[in-house]
C-alpha cells in the first residue's frame, strides 16, 4: 500500500509560480512511477506529468509543457512538481499519483487546490 499527500497549493497571480510536493509512505517510492493530474472546476480529471524510477518524464501534450517541470527525490520518497508562468485556467485541484506493478494508477493523494488569479 501507498500513502500520498499533497503539499504546496495555493493563491497565486497569473506570471507566479508554485511548487507541488507529495510525500509517499508505504511500500518502496523509487521503483513507482508517480504522475500529476488535475480537476478544474466542471470538467474531467487530466494527465498533467508523470516520471519513471529513472527519472525519464512525460508530459500533457497542452500547454503546460515548458512552463512545469515534474522531479523525484527517492531519498525523500518525494515527488515534485514545480510550475512557473502560471494562467489563469491552471486553477484546478492537483493531484498526486503512483501506479501499481500492472502500470496502472492506481494509488491516490487526497489533492491540493492551486487558485490563479488575472
Amino acid at each position: 500500500q501507498v500513502q500520498l499527500v499533497e503539499s504546496g497549493g495555493g493563491l497565486v497571480q497569473a506570471g507566479g509560480s508554485l511548487r507541488l510536493s507529495c510525500a509517499a509512505s508505504g511500500r518502496t517510492f523509487n521503483t513507482y512511477t508517480m504522475g500529476w493530474f488535475r480537476q478544474a472546476p466542471g470538467k474531467g480529471r487530466e494527465f498533467v506529468a508523470e516520471i519513471r524510477w529513472s527519472g525519464d518524464s512525460t508530459y500533457s501534450e497542452d500547454s503546460v509543457k515548458g512552463r512545469f517541470t515534474i522531479s523525484r527525490d527517492n531519498a525523500k520518497n518525494t515527488v515534485y512538481l514545480q510550475m512557473n508562468s502560471l494562467k489563469p485556467e491552471d486553477t484546478a485541484v492537483y493531484y498526486c499519483a503512483a501506479q501499481n506493478w500492472k502500470g496502472v494508477y492506481d494509488y491516490w493523494g487526497q489533492g491540493t487546490q492551486v487558485t490563479v488569479s488575472s
